[in-house]
């Protein structure tokens, strides 16, 4: 919980971790594989989860913003859910159970993951009610009960149920002819309970309400029907106060809405695809109707009800969460996007363009000259839609070779790859198809491209392509250059607004060969190629980052400088942990700054002692990856789209990629070190699991990323884009 004299409490009990290993060394010799050194990953991801719901209760963050925060929680959870715990579920069921370095069996680790999600649960909804939503109330944003309902307003509503509502809600009675029916995953649903007999005799007492899901679930109320503000209604309460018109002649007892969250985790087994698309789109259609993994009720579900509910889905009263309010609150993000009252949301800015690309128009001269980087999304992204547009007109350009990850299937990106191919350059896009939960976009973005002429590949089956790359060729006089973009972010011009991420625009000679030599791979089929400057997983990149942590480590050895400074959003690789223990038991300075999952323990007395991790989370996700290296004076500083985890390091195709010039890295590592200094959003992990948010206390405040919007973009003396 962030800790803030300002800021409300809500009570929270303290959630089970393990307690700080006493692993001082014996006789100069430690087991670092001793489980005990290691956090459980999933528990890791929850602790992130609840440090983002920290930022609902910081009220230096405007209100809206606030609740933004609460129902990121609410996103994140399900995917937690849908994913991690759908994950652990299966282990057990397919009794193939895998125990991590850290020794906690999944049937342990569902037990603490039910006890810690209980409690977070039950804290945000008394952040909602108690804090969140009184708050917007006195700045006139109001979301209205049943309860409070004026006449006008009944007057309205019930029009709306029934020319929008209505026509399109398919209630359905339960008895033998009409079986419990298969919900889709995460849909809202009531459970109504009945009396009387209808019109063929059916007097089974029980009726289940899907509600539409092409309706809105937050409805702004007309403002001739209130008085003043901001006035919305939820589709649940409008259903819910009709729900006899849809049973007519029929008593309603009770009537209770209720959520089920479905494994939604893709499996295809690389041996038995022929056609990776064709197996993708078959496999969209069952994740919303995947195994059950939790049940939400409205807190005021009688028992009867609920133990029906968990028998139909075969779930515990552990997977079952009681909630005081709607129980799909991530829909709830309409209200800060449809709200009129700018001033309850950050300040607007505009991103800076660095003045190298202000000055000229060719891009192609710019970057043909010195490499630019960009740090989104305080500087444009802007510069690498415009270099794909103007590769896309400039008839010089003979190819471009692109990968897509994530990018949405109407982006600009994607426009100018379009534009290429039907002006008859050569386009090659590699789709990463299973990027978790766009795979329907990449699959219509796949389709786009190719009816514009452009060469799809679906990268590697059983190896996701997450590298972000792309490469012009251009034919300057009698030579052919090549320019190259080498991300940290995907190809979103949304993300770029959100995320921070490192963007390097480049014409290096021996760079830009190796960014072609790994299309070559990832579009044929070879040996694996030689690299000059590249690093490459699941090949090179793990091998010289243990590598590098080991030069480090014998650097300190020597009685020689060394420091190793690493921003990424998780660590969970045992090998590279072990390394950098054995980097810290020999001197070596470490910090790390790891948004999400961290298995590492700092601070162990004998083993970790030299290591600080701490986790960022304010205004924008912090997504960027890099890793810096005092090499004895000699510094070395790679960005990379990959974190440190054995999928991203074993089983992707990701890139590392050196920043060589002295001025650049020295930009990066100030850049590291406001975040290092941060005492505002920074959160710090101790040896027993937990996070300790900082507070300046007297001391200066320390934000990095208002520091960074203040150097970079000069906030608040920029118009808005």
């Amino acid at each position: 919980m962030s800790s803030s004299e300002n800021r409300p409490s809500v009570t929270v009990e303290e959630t089970p971790a393990a307690a700080a290993p006493a692993a001082e060394i014996q006789g100069g010799t430690q087991d670092l594989n001793d489980s005990s050194l290691y956090i459980h990953r999933e528990l890791s991801q929850l602790q992130f989860n609840i440090r983002v719901l920290d930022q609902a209760l910081d009220e230096r963050k405007p209100i809206l913003e606030r609740l933004k925060f609460l129902l990121i929680f609410s996103s994140n959870l399900d995917e937690f859910f849908e994913i991690r715990v759908a994950g652990l579920k299966s282990q057990i069921a397919f009794d193939h159970e895998i125990v991590g370095p850290d020794a906690i069996a999944p049937r342990r680790a569902l037990t603490e993951i039910s006890e810690i999600a209980h409690k977070q649960i039950e804290r945000q909804y008394t952040i909602l009610n108690e804090h969140v939503l009184p708050e917007l109330s006195r700045h006139g944003i109001r979301i209205v009960r049943r309860n409070e309902w004026s006449h006008k307003q009944k007057l309205w509503v019930r029009r709306y149920f029934r020319h929008e509502v209505a026509p399109l809600v398919t209630p359905i009675g339960l008895d033998p002819t009409h079986p419990f029916p298969l919900l889709v995953n995460k849909s809202l649903n009531f459970i109504v309970q009945l009396e009387g007999v209808d019109a063929f005799g059916r007097d089974s007492g029980l009726a289940v309400v899907p509600a539409p899901r092409v309706l809105p679930r937050l409805i702004r109320l007309p403002d001739e029907v209130c008085e003043g503000g901001e006035n919305f209604v939820l589709l649940s309460s409008i259903i819910h106060a009709h729900t006899e018109e849809l049973f007519p002649g029929m008593s309603v007892r009770g009537c209770y809405q209720f959520r089920l969250t479905r494994n939604a985790d893709l499996t295809i087994d690389p041996e038995d695809v022929e056609d990776l698309a064709r197996a993708l789109r078959g496999e969209l259609y069952s994740r919303r109707f995947g195994d059950a993994v939790r049940l939400e009720v409205a807190d005021n579900c009688p028992k009867e009800l609920t133990d029906y509910l968990l028998k139909q889905f075969g779930l515990t009263a552990a997977e079952m969460y009681e909630v005081n309010g709607p129980v799909n609150l991530t829909r709830l993000m309409g209200l800060a996007n449809k709200s009129h009252a700018p001033q309850l949301l950050y300040p607007p800015f505009t991103p800076a363009i660095p003045k190298a690309l202000k000055k000229e128009e060719d891009l192609f001269q710019v970057v043909g000259k010195q490499d630019v980087l960009l740090l989104h999304p305080f500087e444009s992204f802007m510069p690498v839609v415009d270099l794909l547009h103007q590769a896309a007109k400039d008839p010089n350009v003979l190819a471009i070779k692109q990968t897509l990850y994530r990018s949405g299937a109407n982006s600009e990106i994607v426009d100018a790859l379009v534009d290429a191919a039907r002006a008859g350059k050569e386009v090659t896009v590699v789709v990463e198809l299973r990027a978790r939960f766009d795979e329907e976009s990449n699959l219509t973005l796949a389709s786009r491209l190719q009816q514009a002429g452009a060469m799809v590949i679906y990268g590697v089956v059983g190896v996701k392509t997450h590298a972000k790359l792309m490469l012009i060729q251009r034919r300057e006089g009698d030579e052919l250059v090549r320019y190259a973009h080498l991300g940290t972010g995907n190809y979103h011009t949304g993300n770029a607004r959100l995320y921070t991420d490192y963007s390097l625009l480049t014409s290096d000679q021996a760079l830009c060969e190796d960014v072609h030599k790994l299309f070559s791979q990832l579009t044929g089929m070879g040996k694996v190629l030689r690299m000059k400057k590249l690093l490459h997983a699941p090949f090179t990149l793990k091998k010289t980052l243990l590598e590098l942590i080991a030069r480090e480590t014998a650097h300190a050895q020597a009685g020689r400088a060394a420091q190793i400074i690493a921003k990424v959003n998780a660590l969970t690789d045992p090998k590279v942990i072990r390394a950098l223990y054995k980097a810290s038991m020999a001197g070596v300075k470490i910090d790390l700054i790891v948004r999400g999952m961290c298995c590492l323990r700092p601070g162990v007395p004998g083993v970790s002692h030299n290591i600080r991790v701490r986790s960022i989370v304010d205004r924008f996700l912090e997504h960027s990856r890099a890793y810096w290296f005092a090499n004895n004076g000699d510094e070395e500083l790679f960005l990379a789209s990959a974190d440190l985890m054995e999928r991203n390091l074993d089983r992707r195709v990701e890139t590392g990629f050196p920043i060589e010039s002295k001025k650049l890295q020295q930009r990066v590592k100030k850049e590291l070190e406001l975040y290092l200094a941060d005492n505002s959003s920074a959160s710090l992990l101790h040896a027993d699991g937990h996070y300790h948010r900082l507070s300046p206390g007297g001391q200066t405040v320390r934000n990095a990323q208002a520091q960074l919007l203040e150097r970079i973009c000069g906030v608040g003396a920029n118009p808005v884009e």
